[in-house]
């Protein structure tokens, strides 16, 4: 049986054109942005080009907050898109915070200290997902191996509706605060002497950070390496300003996530294969790009 095909006159009227593929490559978009501006939050609020949402434990948290909310709700079907990214968000938020407070007790300066701190929280996430995982049943079941491989298969218009308002909300408030950012970057004793309120601008980072993490796991699952992937090679085009990393992080992500989503979708014809998968087969490599890079420094 031969494969189904469309005419091209009959493209602009298909539904398969307007209820899946432009819905979906919205999504990638959106999520890509996201995924780009937080990774970008992330190494700013850090000051180490090395800091991810995703290795420092941020999305394994999001994660574990939507597995709990969905073993716990006995009315997940109808409750899906207001329980899920708010439970996402309060994941990401924690994961932020309890870094955070690491960061201030042990005073976490080296790549590697911070790598440590991240590891952990990814493992307790992942230990209490895998509880989660042991008490489900199969239609949970299946919904946790959904959030674990990532996928952009849930491009309904409330989704779409989500990670818009959030993606314009976060980058509204954070764009004014990029010198800040900048003045950051310098250490906060300097920032504090430029008349910056640290405090205040990382709460505000933080929140974005968790926001953008939060709502992208909830509706794609963990998607990695978009976040450290983007910020790093958007530095190496435009420099450290704040203003042109976030802002191209946002377009480098949002490109990358497009083209993962492409490839995913047709290099293993006819299945399809999940988009977080994919990132992490071409994102790995490029990390340990990063740190065989880093160590060559250390002996210059």
């Amino acid at each position: 049986m031969g494969a189904i095909t469309i005419p091209l006159n009959e493209w602009g009227n298909s539904p398969v054109l307007w209820q899946i593929r432009i819905p979906r490559a919205f999504m990638s978009i959106l999520v890509g942005a996201s995924l780009g501006l937080a990774g970008a939050l992330a190494q700013g609020l850090f000051r180490n080009p090395l800091a991810d949402p995703a290795l420092l434990g941020v999305s394994s948290g999001a994660a574990l907050a939507v597995a709990l909310t969905i073993l716990a709700s006995s009315f997940f079907q109808m409750a899906q898109d207001f329980l899920l990214p708010l439970a996402a968000f309060c994941g990401a938020l924690l994961s932020c915070l309890v870094l955070l407070w690491v960061s201030k007790k042990m005073s976490l300066g080296a790549i590697s200290q911070l790598l440590l701190c991240g590891i952990a929280l990814n493992a307790f996430s992942g230990a209490l997902i895998g509880l989660c995982i042991y008490l489900s049943d199969d239609t949970q079941l299946r919904t946790f191996t959904f959030w674990t491989l990532g996928s952009l298969t849930s491009s309904s218009p409330m989704a779409i509706a989500w990670m818009l308002s959030v993606l314009l909300l976060v980058a509204f408030f954070i764009y004014p605060k990029s010198q800040a950012i900048n003045a950051l970057g310098l250490g906060e004793q300097v920032a504090q002497h430029l008349g910056v309120n640290v405090g205040d601008l990382k709460v505000q980072m933080i929140l974005g950070i968790a926001l953008l993490c939060g709502v992208s796991v909830a509706f794609c699952g963990t998607i990695g390496f978009i976040s450290l992937v983007a910020p790093q090679i958007v530095r190496l085009m435009v420099g450290v300003n704040q203003k042109n990393v976030l802002t191209f992080s946002m377009f480098l992500g949002a490109l990358l996530l497009l083209l993962a989503d492409t490839l995913a979708r047709t290099i293993a014809l006819p299945a399809e294969m999940p988009v977080g998968i994919f990132t992490s087969l071409l994102g790995a490599p490029y990390f340990f790009y990063l740190l065989k890079k880093k160590s060559k420094e250390c002996y210059v």
